[in-house]
């Protein structure tokens, strides 16, 4: 298994990088039903900031991006597909005890832990883009200012602490 086919399978939603449960299931070997049904056996250990449900919308921008649709009955998911944050991922380590579960969740982590590292490693293209945005003229500002999203490393989700009076 390759880290760097791993790290392509990682995707960003709501700002966090995060498997599919699909995609998890294909590095597993098990099927995505095998897999959600571990994951519901287990629900206390996947708050939502390791795991969450994606929303109809997130769906069908991930399936107008990669998926031909298939034609028939029975080609089509049930429900929405499910998105594992790395913590989600760690924690799915407690759940599958097969030996390839093991040496796949090694891999994820590797590869979770590569990606935290790039944008640092991109110091010397972030200076290239900033020299390259000083001699162009205005018109290629919102090229600039995507490519400097592409590189900031994702911000962490934070929940607040305490009672809330409504």
């Amino acid at each position: 298994m390759a880290t760097d086919q791993i790290a392509r399978a990682i995707l960003l939603l709501r700002g966090q990088r995060v498997l599919l449960d699909a995609d998890l299931a294909v590095l597993y070997g098990v099927g995505v039903k095998a897999l959600n049904q571990a994951v519901r056996r287990n629900r206390r250990r996947f708050p939502p900031d390791f795991m969450f449900r994606l929303t109809v919308g997130e769906r069908d921008s991930l399936r107008s991006q990669f998926v031909t649709l298939k034609r028939g009955r029975g080609q089509h998911r049930k429900y929405l597909p499910q998105a594992f944050t790395e913590q989600g991922v760690a924690m799915l380590s407690g759940v599958l005890h097969s030996p390839r579960a093991i040496v796949v969740n090694v891999e994820i982590m590797r590869a979770f832990v590569e990606l935290r590292r790039m944008p640092g490693s991109h110091v010397e293209l972030a200076r290239k883009i900033e020299a390259l945005e000083e001699k162009c003229d205005g018109q290629f500002k919102t090229v600039f200012q995507s490519l400097r999203e592409l590189m900031a490393p994702p911000r962490p989700v934070r929940r607040r602490i305490g009672f809330r009076a409504t």
